[in-house]
């Protein structure tokens, strides 16, 4: 069964705006328990990505670079580069393609008129490849019981 990245990616997105203080992503991000949170626009009742911030950049580009600023600090400050994103329909293999090439462990996932409809992380395909492992290896010990079996 081949899967898009629609079928696999976390549906429930947190989210903030470019020009909303640095200290309350952070906090949204522990009440959450996620890495990152996606800066949305918003039109018409739909959110549309405009950026990304993760914890490494509050880490490295807030709280190690400029530790005083903090609290004047908005999250829109902290994106570095332009957003990445992929479409629910994108197959897996290019969802990591578009990964690998930009250095990116997360992107965010957009519809057909560009809205956000998810968010999609290595970790969630770590954990999606480890399955199919597991499956593999199932399939490994099967193959031996039954050739064991044939050939006692």
């Amino acid at each position: 069964m081949k899967r898009n990245v629609g079928a696999v990616c976390i549906r429930e997105v947190t989210f903030g705006y470019a020009k909303e203080p640095i200290l309350e992503i952070a906090k949204r991000m522990r009440e959450n328990h996620v890495g990152a949170v996606v800066l949305v626009r918003e039109d018409d009742g739909e959110r549309y990505p405009v950026g990304i911030v993760t914890d490494r950049d509050i880490v490295v580009g807030a709280v190690a670079s400029a530790p005083d600023e903090l609290g004047s600090l908005v999250a829109d400050d902290l994106v570095i580069r332009d957003l990445v994103s992929v479409h629910e329909d994108d197959s897996i293999d290019d969802a990591l393609e578009v990964m690998r090439k930009y250095g990116v462990r997360r992107v965010p996932v957009v519809g057909d008129e560009g809205e956000l409809v998810g968010i999609l992380a290595v970790d969630d395909l770590v954990e999606l490849f480890a399955d199919r492992l597991a499956e593999l290896a199932v399939l490994f010990s099967r193959e031996q019981r039954i050739e064991r079996e044939a050939r006692p």
